[in-house]
């Protein structure tokens, strides 16, 4: 008899190549039943139908293929949508710092400016008060003469200051003519004298209207000759419009 070669020790093992031709030989013979069990009439149908599956299977594949590409594309699309708004937040944000810092920069430049221009506006006060200060101290120190030329220098200050109009000519005439220049001269002869009420001083005046015309700031001495003079100049201030415009008897 000839010898097994059948036998386990001697089988050749099978490879990936007739693995396949294995497997396409067992269809083939599973389809060439199919075909023979099935009517004539039915052999074009059947042979649609299994053109169609293997068409319908390939299709199949193709779309979840595709489904794959797709999915995957609109995820890379939410992650950039996603990266790009964190990257358009985080340049709002430093935006919105810088704008932040510039305008806390500008107030600060516009604090300064006012505290700058409140120091000045100080300072500016400051130094016209000083100076106001100091003239009104020279104008204090200021001294006169103790004579004529003196009390009526004086006088005039004072007038100026009250708004008493006058003049230097103006007064010195009405001095010359009523009393000569004698700050202690008394009337007593005329109507003021019979009624009691004597003219005194360089200007001659009765007490009612030193009284009446009084300067402050000047002595109430009706013979001091600054306070004499002053009442009798805001006297004819009163009803002649200034001492310079009497020439006799006022």
């Amino acid at each position: 008899m000839p010898k097994n070669t059948n036998t386990r020790g001697h089988s050749r093992a099978l490879t990936r190549h007739h693995k396949i031709a294995l497997a396409g030989v067992a269809t083939l013979g599973a389809a060439a039943l199919a075909f023979s069990a099935v009517p004539s009439s039915a052999e074009t149908t059947t042979s649609e139908a299994a053109s169609t599956a293997k068409v319908a299977y390939g299709t199949e594949q193709i779309k979840d293929v595709k489904a794959s590409v797709t999915d995957r594309l609109a995820v890379d699309s939410i992650k950039a949508e996603t990266a790009k708004a964190k990257a358009d937040a985080r340049a709002k944000a430093a935006a919105a710092a810088v704008a932040k810092k510039k305008a806390a920069a500008a107030a600060a430049a516009k604090a300064a400016a006012q505290r700058k221009a409140a120091a000045e506006r100080r300072a500016k006060e400051a130094a016209s008060r000083s100076a106001k200060r100091a003239a009104v101290k020279k104008a204090a120190v200021k001294s006169y003469g103790n004579n004529l030329n003196g009390w009526i220098n004086h006088a005039l200050d004072i007038m100026h200051s009250k708004g008493i109009p006058g003049s230097y000519n103006g007064l010195y005439r009405n001095i010359m003519r009523e009393s000569s220049g004698n700050p202690n001269a008394i009337n007593n002869w005329d109507i003021n004298a019979i009624n009691g009420i004597p003219s005194k001083g360089l200007l001659q005046v009765i007490p009612p209207t030193f009284t009446a015309y009084h300067v402050a700031g000047t002595s109430w001495n009706i013979y001091d000759p600054v306070a004499n003079i002053t009442a009798a100049a805001n006297y004819a201030a009163d009803k002649y419009g200034t001492i310079d415009n009497v020439n006799s008897a006022y």
